[in-house]
């Protein structure tokens, strides 16, 4: 795809002019990084706070009575008794148990909010009206609204300048707050493993509201290479590499995300597409499963090495890898085969026809900092 063809966000003016290194990002130009660089983008974010532009992501309101209801068959997850004011993390599934995707669902009162990923959203907006129609109204909001992410031990008070009743919200607290004059949708959550926000703004009020936050003195502009890092080192998946349509939420260590009302001694047990093998691993165990891996060697172990044991035999592949910048050293998440999951087994990766030796570590790889009140 030519850069002509990619989608722009809000903020793609603003990128540009911030010197941002643009790529193609599924479907979009999107900022890589800036000057600054990646390992310094990574490290401000956990030293103080970085803002991402997460505009390519999809969003989507689902309005009815019924919708809670209706959604709910399509996750593993509790949404009829969620929280107004709450936002939970949710997957949809296959009727093969697998991940179709990964959402944020929110109760924002009269409507449900959804956050789904860039690369699924099409297919995401299609799977909900194939199977929502007529139970509750979907409506995309791809084209009206912007995402930012303000993330970082100081995110909250950079924001609160603005509004201060965001100071009081907690992790996954979701509310309708006024930035600017602006009305916009703030959750307390993010994909970096540091306290922060996510915010959804119209827009035309999207580039008025990142320049706002940009002119903080605590604030920088954050791009997509940090935000991998960071995410790493906070051992959350990355759709379509650590987790995808072959893999149940069971072997992506997942079962966490599966609300206990639906699990086979719920209230409202199974009911959802690929419920019978994903509740019978639950039971059962899996053949492998995802694990986090420290190189006990300074040598990056990237997407796709084969993992061996020390018969140089293949028990599994690694899906995310690179260096942490604030783990300093590398690491890596993958799939090994369930005999070399316990914490501290030694395996090892095949990195240009040489073997990378690795442990089985639990993660995260650097402590979540998420507020929790």
């Amino acid at each position: 795809m030519s850069t002509e063809q990619l989608q722009k966000t809000a903020l793609h003016a603003l990128h540009l002019e911030l010197g941002a290194r643009m790529v193609p990002f599924a479907g979009y130009d999107m900022p890589v990084q800036y000057p600054m660089g990646v390992l310094k983008e990574h490290l401000h974010t956990r030293e103080q706070a970085g803002l991402f532009d997460v505009s390519h992501m999809g969003q989507i309101r689902l309005h009815g009575a019924g919708a809670a209801k209706a959604l709910e068959a399509l996750v593993p997850v509790d949404i009829i008794d969620l929280p107004v004011g709450m936002q939970r993390y949710a997957l949809f599934t296959n009727d093969d148990g697998g991940i179709l995707d990964d959402l944020m669902v929110a109760n924002a009162g009269d409507h449900l909010f959804l956050v789904v990923n860039a690369a699924c959203k099409d297919q995401d907006l299609a799977h909900l009206k194939q199977h929502l129609e007529g139970l509750c109204e979907v409506e995309s909001l791809f084209d009206s609204r912007a995402l930012l992410a303000l993330q970082g031990p100081l995110a909250a008070q950079v924001l609160s300048r603005l509004a201060p009743e965001v100071k009081a919200m907690t992790f996954m607290q979701f509310a309708s707050v006024k930035l600017l004059g602006v009305e916009c949708y703030v959750s307390r959550s993010g994909y970096t493993g540091e306290d922060g926000y996510e915010i959804s703004v119209p827009v035309a009020d999207a580039q008025m509201l990142a320049r706002s936050l940009l002119a903080e003195p605590e604030v920088k502009a954050i791009g997509l290479g940090a935000r991998d890092s960071l995410r790493l080192e906070a051992g959350l998946c990355l759709y379509g590499h650590d987790m995808e349509q072959r893999i149940t939420p069971i072997e992506a260590s997942l079962a966490w995300a599966i609300s206990k009302a639906r699990r086979a001694e719920g209230v409202r047990a199974g009911g959802f597409p690929g419920a019978e093998r994903i509740l019978a691993q639950q039971h059962d165990g899996v053949h492998s499963k995802r694990v986090g891996l420290l190189p006990t060697e300074r040598v990056p172990v990237r997407e796709g090495a084969l993992i061996v044991n020390a018969h140089e035999q293949v028990i599994g592949r690694v899906t995310s890898g690179g260096f942490g910048p604030s783990l300093g050293g590398p690491l890596a998440m993958g799939y090994v085969e369930i005999a070399f999951t316990t914490l501290e087994t030694k395996v090892f990766a095949q990195v240009r026809g040489k073997l990378v030796p690795m442990r089985v570590v639990k993660t995260p790889f650097v402590a979540q900092r998420y507020y929790r009140g």
